[in-house]
């Protein structure tokens, strides 16, 4: 049984890295590569994530051939000009101007996939879902154990789940949940990028906490 007890340095170090943690984009990345174990120490951060029913339901593909990382940039690409069109006018124009992702730019590309466990889960049986969960949780471990390293990461959503995990020939039972890049950065940001050029705003506690149901 731990019987570990945090101090109040410590717990002000996480909120310290809760608070720095940034979404990197590929304007950002250094070139020089990550040390083996830098990196191994961010995928051991991803297996120290809670899991439903304890399954550990994630897998990780390093994808290092500039081919493969080439095909990858085109399902972006083809995502990235739907997705624009949806958006007009000033956020039309600032979205055309944003750098969404640092697919070649970044030494390190990750892709994590779910992998479905074959009988009953515990604690899955009513919320499939949350072994998916599971796997942003560890996404989540990685994070933040990169920012405590001084490494960027991102996280690529504009692009077809489908598609890549043809490309790396994942077997029919994989679902990827995240396609990351890491590396070295020029700067991290002192607020998010997003939040920074107003294309939102960060919404007050009071505003998204609720108690006994939505009243």
């Amino acid at each position: 049984m731990s019987e570990r007890c945090f101090s109040t340095d410590d717990q002000q170090l996480l909120t310290d890295i809760l608070r720095h943690r940034r979404d990197v984009r590929g304007n950002n990345f250094r070139p020089e590569p990550i040390p083996e174990p830098v990196l191994e120490q961010i995928l051991q951060a991803a297996t120290l994530a809670p899991s439903v029913g304890f399954s550990q339901p994630w897998e990780f593909v390093q994808v290092a051939d500039p081919a493969l990382r080439a095909q990858v940039a085109e399902s972006f690409d083809a995502a990235n000009r739907e997705a624009r069109e949806r958006f007009s006018g000033e956020r039309g124009e600032l979205y055309a101007r944003l750098k969404l992702e640092g697919i070649h730019e970044a030494p390190v590309n990750l892709a994590v996939f779910y992998r479905a466990s074959e009988g009953p889960v515990l604690g899955q049986t009513a919320m499939a879902e949350a072994g998916e969960y599971s796997v942003v949780c560890a996404v989540q471990n990685m994070w933040l154990m990169a920012r405590a390293l001084n490494v960027g990461m991102g996280w690529v959503s504009i692009l077809d789940p489908r598609r890549v995990a043809e490309i790396l020939q994942a077997p029919a039972d994989r679902k990827l949940v995240a396609y990351l890049c890491l590396g070295y950065v020029h700067r991290f940001d002192d607020r998010p990028e997003l939040e920074r050029l107003e294309w939102e705003q960060r919404r007050a506690l009071a505003t998204v906490c609720h108690t006994d149901g939505y009243r």
